[in-house]
């Protein structure tokens, strides 16, 4: 069905189409009779602004890239929904990328959403993402950028971020406290900046308990459940068997969980674990799983706020920002 257009209302009121645009805008030099008239036949045929057309007149848009590096993710997928909340009630519409942990595709949506004249973009980086390039790029276009969670650290950019380093110094401490000594900690890509700096906490809360760090118990890997899964396994082909796990992230947990139980061992007996994200499966375990809650839909939602607030601000570009929200320990029976 053919869209009617500024020109089809123009030649039924034999009047130009530059005069229909001015009175549904609401143009002081067109009578008001006029605009009665033009606003009742739009009204009539359903006339709707072509976004596409007018993007390209005002060089922008109401749309809001979002990149993440995976949508299945309880985390993102609850961030996601922060951002979409502020995006509405401010009058935008979002579109969601996902990168899949992949950086040449996290380059890819890039371009894509620049292409579309998108008003700005909120994200998070993949697991492999080792340069900005990219991201610059979306800068130099003079596109608000906003991080959440996982950013690039060698642009100046606004974020909403939580203390990594320090929330999983809790976690950790937590087990020490409980009595775990030989505690392992199944870690992420080396490069990753949220995984270097959990990475810093769990040192930092064995030194505080006197536990000397093992180089043995640290295990590298990806952020999904198969990482953990092999890391625990790679731990019992070695047979060394730590007494707890501190995981970078809950899908990880859970991996490892599935293979602590598959090899007959019982948690928190033989084995405590602590995860980190709060994702909903770990409450649904047996045991559920201790794990650190990141609030994740209120990190959207400022990323958001902060991009519209960039996006809609007349004057010179606003300072960048850094927001650190709380995080905290939900301790469960895992542990």
């Amino acid at each position: 069905m053919k869209h009617t257009t500024l020109t089809d209302i123009a030649k039924k009121l034999g009047i130009s189409a530059s005069t229909v645009s001015r009175a549904l805008s609401d143009h002081p030099d067109i009578k008001a009779e006029t605009k009665k008239l033009v606003k009742k036949l739009a009204k009539e045929y359903y006339y709707k602004p072509n976004s596409i057309a007018q993007s390209l007149k005002n060089n922008r848009t109401t749309i809001i890239g979002v990149i993440v590096p995976e949508i299945q993710h309880d985390f993102f997928s609850s961030a996601i929904s922060g951002i979409e909340e502020v995006a509405y009630h401010s009058g935008y519409t979002i579109i969601v990328c996902q990168s899949n942990e992949n950086f040449e595709r996290e380059v890819i949506n890039t371009n894509v959403l620049i292409q579309q004249r998108v008003a700005g973009i909120v994200a998070s980086i993949s697991q492999n993402t080792k340069n900005s390039d990219h991201f610059q790029g979306v800068l130099d276009r003079g596109i608000p950028l906003v991080f959440f969670d996982r950013a690039c650290s060698d642009i100046e950019v606004s974020k909403v971020i939580i203390d990594d380093a320090k929330s999983a110094f809790d976690a950790v401490s937590h087990l020490t406290e409980k009595g775990y000594k030989k505690i392992a900690h199944f870690a992420g890509p080396k490069e990753l900046e949220i995984c270097k700096l959990r990475l810093k906490g769990y040192s930092e809360a064995l030194t505080k308990a006197n536990i000397p760090y093992q180089e043995e118990l640290i295990c590298y890997g990806g952020l999904h459940e198969t990482d953990g899964y092999n890391s625990m396994d790679n731990l019992l082909n070695k047979n060394i068997i730590p007494d707890a796990i501190f995981a970078v992230n809950d899908p990880v947990a859970v991996g490892a969980f599935q293979r602590i139980k598959e090899a007959g061992l019982k948690i928190p007996s033989d084995i405590g674990i602590v995860g980190f994200s709060n994702n909903k499966i770990t409450a649904l375990v047996d045991p559920p799983i201790t794990t650190v809650d990141q609030p994740s839909f209120e990190m959207g939602k400022r990323a958001a706020e902060i991009l519209v607030e960039m996006i809609e601000s007349e004057s010179p570009p606003l300072k960048v920002k850094t927001v650190v929200l709380d995080a905290k320990l939900i301790v469960r029976s895992s542990t």
